[in-house]
């Protein structure tokens, strides 16, 4: 769980664009966590419960834990579980063709947002994108439950 805090709490740092920059096409980034619209007060302070401090034993060594900076933290465990649960069935790693038929499944219909079109030359298929890996990974085989399986 410690793993999923550090990442909520990173999340909760990401800066959302502005009413005009949304007006202009621009997202949210990857990660922004989006705070629904009935969070009081008491949820967001649960939210944000916990700190990560730094405890030296007797003999000097030092480690890393989450500590309670109020009693109720629900909302963080909640969200630490549900992201927990996410990444156990694989979902953080399923591409838009897998979230399409899940919604068509459910009968969810999703508009995605417009993005802005910029005219640029169309890249060179011969040269790497910046930041993708250039030599061949090993695939990693994810588990499907039976519901998605066409």
């Amino acid at each position: 769980t410690a793993t999923f805090k550090a990442e909520t709490y990173r999340f909760l740092r990401i800066e959302r664009p502005s009413d005009e920059d949304r007006a202009l096409g621009v997202l949210d980034a990857p990660g922004t966590v989006h705070i629904p619209g009935w969070a009081d007060t008491e949820w967001l302070k649960q939210l944000v419960a916990e700190q990560l401090v730094t405890i030296r034993n007797k003999r000097g060594y030092a480690h890393q834990e989450w500590q309670k900076k109020r009693e109720r933290n629900e909302a963080l465990d909640c969200r630490v579980y549900a992201r927990a649960a996410a990444w156990i069935l694989g979902a953080d790693r399923w591409d838009e063709a897998t979230w399409r038929r899940l919604e068509a499944q459910a009968g969810v219909e999703t508009r995605m947002p417009a993005a802005v079109v910029t005219e640029s030359a169309p890249p060179d298929p011969a040269q790497p994108k910046a930041g993708t890996l250039t030599t061949p990974c090993r695939k990693r085989r994810a588990y499907t439950p039976n519901f998605m399986r066409d």
